[in-house]
């Protein structure tokens, strides 16, 4: 059975996902031993190694202190997501954490690489899929080009049952609304889009009901309406 998947706006390695944290580490089929987590900073690769560093210390510190086993892994490009110790240690996890960065480029790099291959298994054998910002991004049908105002869209994984994933929902400014207009016109019928508030997550599998789980809401469009859903309520997504 496919395990659960947790998408973030924002808010990784964060005490104020703490919560959400604990419960993903109750249930990612450790079967009563230490969780094994693996973060992955590969959104951020384009960035340096301070930005990808500091990634990785933050993931290894906060679940270190909610009582997992952790290891940060330096996959920042093509070559290192498709090294043989990388996807091997990634296959051991119960937990893969992917931190924020670029949607484009995270794409780009796990597409087709053993590392993605042995985080796909994870979560198909009931392992805990977690992406926050761009790591959530990638799981939807397209990803839309922030940088061009949603003119421009890539194919991603598609994994979850949503067109489009848009973190940060709350805090895109108004120069950025054009965005959430332009990317909802492209909806088909029974198509969703999910917007995801800043420092919240939604948590559920595939077929089943997501919790929204946080600080804040998360945002459920079609091409007529929109819901919205506060910490503790459930929606399923449409087809």
């Amino acid at each position: 059975m496919n395990g659960l998947m947790a998408l973030l706006g924002s808010g990784e390695y964060l005490p104020v996902m703490n919560e959400v944290d604990s419960y993903l580490l109750a249930n990612c089929g450790a079967g009563g031993r230490k969780p094994r987590v693996v973060c992955l900073p590969t959104a951020a690769g384009q960035e340096g190694d301070a930005s990808v560093h500091r990634w990785m210390k933050m993931g290894v510190d906060h679940f270190t202190k909610l009582g997992a086993e952790v290891q940060a892994l330096k996959v920042t490009d093509k070559e290192t997501a498709n090294d043989v110790n990388h996807a091997a240690a990634v296959k051991e996890a119960d937990l893969v954490y992917f931190s924020g960065g670029n949607p484009m480029y995270l794409y780009q790099t796990m597409k087709d690489s053993l590392v993605w291959q042995a985080a796909e298994n994870v979560w198909e054998r009931g392992g805990v899929y977690a992406g926050c910002s761009a790591g959530a991004m990638i799981l939807g049908r397209e990803a839309p080009d922030f940088r061009m105002l949603g003119a421009r869209t890539i194919p991603v994984f598609g994994l979850v049952p949503a067109a489009f994933i848009l973190p940060h929902f709350d805090a895109i400014p108004i120069f950025g609304k054009p965005l959430v207009s332009v990317t909802r016109k492209r909806l088909h019928e029974g198509e969703v889009m999910v917007g995801i508030d800043e420092n919240t997550a939604i948590v559920g599998r595939i077929n089943e009901p997501w919790i929204v789980m946080g600080k804040s809401k998360a945002h459920v469009f079609t091409n007529q309406d929109e819901k919205i859903y506060a910490p503790g309520e459930k929606f399923t997504f449409g087809k």
